[in-house]
């Protein structure tokens, strides 16, 4: 839906007919509910363009044979652009989505007249985007928690207990308590091997964590809960010492650390050195190191007024 959005407004028009495939493959996996409530949605999206949904008959893939050649075309494109790149690695997804929309505006930029041509003939489009997101409401738990499309989501431990309204977006969710947006989390995908998928900030657990530390040991997510791969090589190194409960503490308390002195970066550098050196890390050493120096906190003197000062105020009240 998003990315037909998208493409609708690029064009600054929308055409009287939208042309999909059967989709049975994307159905067949789904119950009746969702693929009632998908059906739903997509002649929603259709009507609040004006567009009347098509597809092809069903086993007759070529029907569709002029799209499914531009697709080609585009993914040698990218293929090519990726080669020239010489890495598929990109910091991020929006570097990786401004990589993307270059590739496709330099072959938009040929088709220029070709694309004016057909503009001519679209239907004006709406006053506003409508339907690129899907609402829900969940209960966050006692474990700062909720799971939604087989994703386990954290979020902060202040809201336990509320009722959130959730806006599902192609890469995001958006939060909201009542009409106030809270926080925005990225979107996790569940593997499709039948188990959950996971998107865990360690910040919301820690201090859930911290009162049960062996708790780590059998956590569902315990392999997302590291921030940085030196926190996951630390651990795996002090669970191979006799103790496990103190792994799970020492662990715990780096997290700790980095969440409540904010040193997330510079401790997985300190812990980087120690694995290099083959030590274990030193707990006392490292909150020494992180914690503030005491000179540079500023002192604070906090002169109290006399309670006599408040008649003034009862005789501004009786005046």
């Amino acid at each position: 839906m998003e990315g037909l959005h998208n493409a609708l407004w690029a064009l600054s028009g929308a055409p009287g007919l939208h042309r999909s495939d059967s989709l049975s493959a994307a159905f067949r996996d789904l119950d009746a509910d969702a693929r009632t409530d998908l059906t739903r949605r997509y002649d929603a999206l259709c009507e609040h363009y004006a567009m009347e949904p098509t597809r092809n008959n069903r086993g007759v893939a070529h029907e569709n044979g002029a799209i499914e050649s531009a697709h080609g075309h585009l993914n040698h494109a990218v293929n090519d652009a990726l080669l020239m790149r010489g890495s598929g690695d990109f910091t991020d997804l929006a570097a990786y989505r401004a990589f993307i929309d270059e590739i496709v505006a330099r072959k938009n930029r040929r088709n220029a007249a070709r694309i004016d041509a057909e503009r001519a003939a679209l239907q004006p489009l709406p006053p506003m985007r409508k339907g690129d997101d899907e609402e829900t409401v969940v209960t966050i738990t006692s474990t700062s928690s909720f799971t939604l499309k087989k994703v386990f989501y954290t979020v902060p431990s202040r809201l336990i207990g509320h009722r959130v309204k959730v806006r599902l977006y192609d890469d995001r969710l958006d939060l909201f308590l009542g009409v106030t947006r809270i926080m925005t989390l990225r979107r996790g995908r569940a593997p499709g091997d039948g188990k959950h998928g996971h998107v865990v900030d360690y910040r919301h657990v820690i201090h859930s964590l911290r009162r049960k530390p062996m708790a780590l040991m059998n956590l569902g997510y315990r392999d997302q809960i590291f921030p940085r791969e030196a926190y996951r090589r630390t651990f795996d190194s002090l669970i191979e010492q006799p103790l496990e409960r103190a792994a799970c503490k020492i662990i715990v308390e780096l997290l700790s650390l980095a969440h409540e002195r904010g040193c997330e970066a510079e401790l997985a550098d300190a812990l980087t050195e120690d694995l290099e050196a083959k030590r274990l890390p030193d707990l006392t050493e490292l909150r020494a190191r992180f914690s503030p120096d005491p000179a540079s906190l500023p002192v604070v003197s906090v002169q109290l007024p006399s309670l006599a000062v408040y008649d003034t105020l009862l005789t501004g009240a009786a005046a």
